[in-house]
């Protein structure tokens, strides 16, 4: 899945971007207090993809 889709779904459910590291974004869902990091490579594996999810405490994205 391409990173954008997955950033978008991840601000779509109200996760915030905690800051930039060196080669990965850091997320904070406010309502779970639950942290995760996204790589920035253009594409992310799918199971990488769910387990940021669910790392957040928010539902998985739909694969198309």
């Amino acid at each position: 899945m391409k990173r954008i889709d997955l950033v978008k779904h991840l601000f779509n459910e109200e996760c915030v971007l905690f800051r930039e590291g060196g080669k990965h974004s850091v997320f904070f869902n406010p309502k779970t207090k639950n942290v995760s990091t996204v790589p920035r490579h253009k594409e992310i594996n799918s199971f990488l993809a769910e387990k940021i999810c669910k790392d957040l405490g928010i539902r998985e994205l739909k694969k198309k």
